[in-house]
C-alpha cells in the first residue's frame, strides 16, 4: 500500500483554517478529509459544506470537479495515495505467506481513513445500492480476483486442491478480516494468522488429514 504524501500526513486542516495548498496537495486534502468525514459520521451527513470547511477551502473548489458527494468518495477511494488504488500481489513462493501478507495488508488498510470510510457504506448497503456496487466492482472485486490468482498459482505448485479455486472460497479470507474489523475494532497480525492458519490453510490444503 502506497504511504500518504506529506501534503496529506499531517490530515485535514482545523476546521475555517485557511490554506495555500494547491493542486495535488489540495485535492489530497479533500480526499483524506472526505475518508475521515464519511468514517466518523455517514454517507447521508457528508456534504459539500463539511468537506469544504474541515478542509479549509471553498466549496466551488469542490463543485468544479465533482458534481455530487458520491462521485468524491469513489475518487478518494480508488485514489492510489489516499485510498485503496491497485492491490499489490505477494510473491514469497509459498501460499501461506502469500495470505498472511495480502490479508495483513487488508487489514491495515481497514485501519486507516479509507477502510474505516467503507463501514458505513457496507453497513448503509441498502440505502445506497449504486454506490456499494461501485465500491464492490472497484475496490472489493480486484482483491478478491488477486486473492483467487494465488488459490491458481498454488494448486499449480500442489499446494491446494483444484475443488478449492473457487470465487466463494477466494472471499472466505477478505470477509472474515471484514467481520473481525467490523466485530472488534481492529485485526492483529496474530488475528490474521489465526484466520489463515485455522481456517483457510485447513479448508484448501492437500496435506493429509486436512
Amino acid at each position: 500500500m502506497s504511504t500518504p504524501s506529506a501534503d496529506t500526513a499531517a490530515g485535514p486542516a482545523p476546521k475555517g483554517r485557511a490554506t495555500r495548498r494547491r493542486g495535488d496537495a489540495l485535492t489530497r486534502a479533500i480526499y483524506l478529509t472526505t475518508l475521515t468525514e464519511l468514517a466518523e459520521t455517514s454517507f447521508e451527513e457528508l456534504g459539500f459544506d463539511r468537506i469544504a470547511s474541515r478542509t479549509g477551502t471553498g466549496k466551488a473548489s469542490l463543485y468544479r470537479r465533482w458534481a455530487t458527494p458520491a462521485e468524491l468518495v469513489m475518487d478518494a477511494l480508488t485514489d492510489p495515495v489516499s485510498g485503496f488504488g491497485e492491490p499489490a500481489k505477494p510473491e514469497t513462493g509459498a501460499l501461506r505467506t502469500d495470505l498472511l501478507v495480502l490479508l495483513r495488508g487488508l487489514a491495515r488498510a481497514l485501519d486507516e481513513p479509507h477502510g474505516r470510510a467503507l463501514r458505513p457504506l457496507m453497513t448503509q448497503r441498502s440505502r445506497h445500492p449504486e454506490l456499494y456496487e461501485r465500491v464492490r466492482a472497484l475496490i472489493l472485486r480486484p482483491r478478491q480476483e488477486l486473492l483467487l490468482s494465488l488459490l491458481r498459482a498454488a494448486a499449480d505448485r500442489g499446494e491446494v486442491r483444484p475443488a478449492a479455486v473457487t470465487d466463494r472460497v477466494a472471499a472466505v479470507g477478505p470477509r472474515l478480516v471484514v467481520a473481525e474489523q467490523m466485530d472488534t475494532g481492529a485485526v492483529s497480525a496474530a488475528d490474521v494468522e489465526a484466520i489463515v492458519d485455522e481456517v483457510l490453510m485447513p479448508l484448501i490444503s492437500t496435506a493429509p488429514g486436512r
